[in-house]
This record gives structure tokens, C-alpha cells and sequence, in this order.
């Protein structure tokens, strides 16, 4: 029987990527799986760790533009 399709991490909101990293990290350093299931684990959450920077970054960019429009605004 094979484990349900997890969606794809740029699918998710930051934190729904967040939450299922926190679960992901947990469950490693519990210790009690195979190999083969922490190599996944490990996979799983390296994207999941992807998709939290792009987010992390969108929203410091977009954080950056309104400060430049700010600025710009308020030096006219």
C-alpha cells in the first residue's frame, strides 16, 4: 500500500510548508524510521525548506519595493 501523494511544496502557503517542516524535523530527530523513510523525510523537507526561502523572499522583496515607493513618494 503506497503513502498518499503529497502536494507539491510551491503549492502550499509558507505556512503550510512551515508547519509540515516543523513535523518533518520532528519526526527525524525522534529517530524510529528506516533509512529509506528518512532519506525521504530529508528530501521532503529540503523542498519544503525551498519553498519557505522563495516565500521568505517574495514577501522581503515586495517589503523592499514599498519602502522604495515610500521613499520616493515622500521626497516629492
Amino acid at each position: 500500500m503506497s503513502e498518499p501523494t503529497q502536494p507539491d511544496p510551491s503549492e502550499l502557503t509558507y505556512e503550510q510548508a512551515r508547519d509540515e517542516l516543523v513535523t518533518i524535523v520532528q519526526r527525524l530527530e525522534t529517530g524510529g524510521t528506516t533509512l529509506e523513510e528518512s532519506l525521504a523525510l530529508w528530501e521532503r523537507g529540503e523542498a519544503l525548506a525551498e519553498a519557505c526561502q522563495r516565500w521568505l523572499d517574495g514577501a522581503r522583496a515586495r517589503l523592499d519595493g514599498a519602502q522604495d515607493e515610500k521613499g520616493s513618494n515622500d521626497a516629492t
